[in-house]
């Protein structure tokens, strides 16, 4: 990051436009105003945050949109820190333990902690061969992810940089034709304990299955560095860095769409609101990828990304969502996160994959009540219940299917004792993915965007430097989903940014053609 006076003076006067104020896009903003750049963010909605927020709902319930805990909090701190603040400041993070509570269908039950000796006689408890190997697998993943942590820092556009040096050194680590599930049977013969270590992949809505190897680091981040609830919700994150963003001067306007990006020759110079045009250096876009991307971005300005490999690209599965504000307690045993995983898992995750609607679905609720007494009004819980489900590609007809898809979920709720919820429900709201598609701008109402197989990752997954003048930041782009991740993402697309507005510059002042200077904006290998 440019933070010297030198570096700022190169960049003084620079604008960038920054497109979404997801967490992705908020990082971006308060990096790139760190650096000295004069930042616009433009969000569409009335709130910060995308599906990073919180909202409050009629009846004094208030509910996670999408995220619904904190990981790995130090790449954020890291960012708050490099803007001379300290994020424990602005939010306040509880370390929650147990960090959820696994139900398994086919019998047996795991509360999930960081604590080593604690976690072995979990396992213990439902398959005690295999409590053995729980401390090889936390010190194999520590390795692995010592060495994949710089690949993840590192920016990918350009073919060769599958040859860098930081994956050179993770390459042996990292077993690319593996499986996560299969990774798992090294340590694991019970399958309940690897859906311990593998239901994660749900957070990139991929099979455990098909996943590759890699993603066992997931299972190990919550466990080694923990998982948070953050007060107030996951909301109050966002908020904080837009708190933080109004404070460097950067311009946030909500409630105000952008049309589309507009172009000089081949470098993005600025973005067309409300039919007036905002000039900018450089133009970072926040948002679901495919959705947004076809939006913005002519055709001819994404020649690796057009519209027929878009539609050919891999997706993640969907979510069926239930915001469920119900009058009176809910069971002791119902814990801030609990997991109902589905008899046959293996087949549940085929028939998503597969495009077929789960009858016998897994099951995520979340109850932040038990942490945090602000999401629900004395006397009430707010539930937060999520299915994972095929997206739109499958063609299931959600008008027609919501109703007895509802009861259905409401019934498989009764085996974590939620048994009168039903009859208790004063507010209610259900996001389908139709809902995610119309409302929430997601393609295919794919919740968790772009796919992470091998063929859509690091070098093929959209570049965080997507053409002369225009970034992206999010989910979709590289490293991947995942707050943490993105927030990494954030720092990769900032740090080009400044590099190539810097290098402009200088360009300029010594006299070289500007268009010279930034020869190797674009996309390419």
């Amino acid at each position: 990051m440019l933070q010297s006076r030198e570096g700022l003076r190169t960049l003084s006067g620079r604008r960038v436009v920054v497109v979404g104020a997801g967490p992705g896009g908020l990082a971006t903003a308060l990096l790139l105003a760190r650096a000295g750049l004069q930042v616009t963010l433009i969000e569409k909605d009335g709130q910060v945050g995308g599906r990073t927020k919180t909202v409050s709902a009629p009846g004094g319930y208030k509910f996670d949109i999408g995220p619904t805990f904190f990981l790995y909090p130090q790449i954020l701190a890291d960012i708050f820190d490099s803007c001379g603040e300290r994020l424990e400041d602005h939010v306040k993070l509880e370390r929650l333990d147990p960090q959820y509570h696994l139900v398994f269908e086919a019998g047996g039950e795991i509360r999930a902690t960081g604590d080593m000796d604690r976690l072995e006689a979990e396992v213990a408890r439902i398959a005690p061969e295999d409590a053995k190997n729980v401390k090889q697998f936390f010190a194999d993943n520590r390795v692995k992810l010592k060495f994949f942590k710089p690949v993840l820092e590192q920016a990918f556009h350009t073919l060769r940089s599958m040859a860098s040096p930081g994956m050179l050194r993770a390459l042996p680590h990292l077993h690319p034709g593996r499986s996560v599930d299969r990774d798992l049977q090294r340590y694991f013969k019970d399958p309940r304990v690897r859906l311990a270590f593998a239901f994660q992949t749900k957070y990139l809505g991929m099979s455990p299955f098909r996943c590759p190897s890699l993603f066992t680091i997931l299972s190990f981040l919550e466990y080694e560095h923990g998982v948070y609830h953050p007060v107030g919700g996951c909301g109050a994150i966002s908020e904080a860095m837009a708190g933080l963003c109004r404070r460097m001067g950067v311009d946030i306007r909500l409630g105000t769409s952008v049309e589309r990006v507009t172009f000089d020759g081949k470098r993005a110079d600025g973005v067309i609101v409300d039919g007036e045009r905002i000039a900018a250096d450089a133009v970072v876009i926040n948002g679901d990828f495919a959705r947004v991307i076809q939006d913005l971005v002519p055709e001819e300005h994404r020649p690796r990304w057009r519209d027929r490999k878009i539609e050919k690209a891999r997706l993640s599965c969907s979510t069926f969502m239930m915001y469920l504000g119900i009058e009176g307690k809910v069971p002791d045993s119902l814990g801030h996160h609990t997991i109902l995983l589905a008899e046959d898992y293996a087949r549940n995750i085929r028939e998503i994959t597969d495009g077929i609607l789960p009858m016998q679905p897994s099951v995520y609720v979340q109850h932040a009540g038990y942490t945090d007494g602000g999401m629900a009004p004395p006397g009430h819980t707010a539930l937060y219940v999520l299915v994972p489900v095929p997206n739109l590609k499958a063609g299931i007809d959600w008008p027609a299917t919501r109703a007895t898809y509802r009861a259905l979920v409401l019934e498989r709720l009764k085996l974590l004792g939620l048994d009168d919820v039903e009859s208790r429900i004063r507010f209610e709201r259900i996001v389908d993915p139709v809902e995610w598609q119309d409302n929430f701008s997601v393609y295919e109402g794919a919740t968790f965007n772009l796919a992470h197989d091998l063929m859509q990752m690091l070098y093929f997954r959209p570049h965080n430097r997507f053409g002369p003048g225009l970034y992206l930041v999010g989910g979709g782009t590289h490293p991947g989903s995942g707050l943490p991740v993105i927030y990494e993402g954030a720092r990769i697309s900032a740090r080009l940014l400044i590099e190539e507005l810097a290098g402009a510059r200088v360009a300029e002042t010594s006299g070289v053609p500007e268009t010279a200077a930034l020869a190797t904006g674009g996309e390419t290998s």
